[in-house]
């Protein structure tokens, strides 16, 4: 009872032993704290509507570009905003993650988590992350709420994302001294039906593209007349 051992299949030798000690019982001891002072009411005392607007697509598509001028023109007209970056990240909390495809799961439940805390507290928050996998982007989107997720897909082929490849990250996969990149030896999961879809493939510009994601906001109602400062 709590013991256990490692066996190879291919050879039925065991290969190691341990014990428990103890489990864990997280479902049994945590439980949900209610308060008093809501996302609702932390977004009005900012007189703004909080949201989360998801920003996917390749590396190299844009998205980075497009979110930053988005959240500048935000916070020029008087919005509390921020963005989490899919680099920047990786240089703090998911800095122990590495990039196969279960990293890559446990990067955007770690970014989602964070992002519905963010949104909890009132604010416009703007992620940008390749996201590849169409079951964790909604699952960030069922963890803050339909109606206020917005995905934007920054729609770049990927001969056009190659050919932007100012860090040599396509360069090193295709050499093999980069495995699991998104786009070569791993799959991208293209949104069907984004709330927001971008032409990245070079008919747009990225002061355009922010002007789009903008208007999507105002129309779904996020950024409502007489909000700001």
């Amino acid at each position: 009872m709590g013991g256990f051992i490692l066996i190879d299949k291919f050879t039925n030798a065991t290969v190691a032993a341990g014990m428990l000690h103890f489990a864990l019982r997280r479902a049994d001891n945590v439980h949900w704290q209610a308060v008093d002072v809501t996302r609702s009411v932390r977004a009005r005392a900012k007189g703004q509507k909080a949201a989360l607007v998801w920003f996917t697509g390749l590396s190299g598509a844009g998205k980075s570009t497009v979110a930053n001028l988005v959240e500048k023109r935000l916070f020029d007209q008087g919005f509390h905003t921020y963005l989490l970056d899919g680099d920047n990240v990786r240089h703090g909390l998911n800095k122990d993650l590495g990039f196969t495809a279960a990293d890559r799961v446990e990067n955007v439940r770690r970014v989602a988590e964070v992002a519905r805390l963010m949104v909890d507290s009132g604010l416009i928050v703007l992620a940008s992350f390749i996201s590849p996998f169409k079951a964790e982007r909604q699952m960030a989107r069922e963890l803050v709420g339909e109606s206020e997720f917005v995905e934007v897909f920054v729609d770049a082929p990927l001969s056009v994302a190659e050919s932007r490849d100012r860090k040599g990250l396509y360069a090193k996969a295709r050499r093999g001294d980069l495995v699991n990149f998104t786009g070569v030896d791993s799959p991208y999961e293209a949104p069907e039906s984004p709330d927001v879809h971008l032409d990245a493939s070079g008919g747009i510009t990225p002061e355009a593209a922010a002007d789009l994601v903008i208007l999507h906001l105002r129309e779904a109602g996020i950024l409502q007349p007489g909000t700001g400062v």
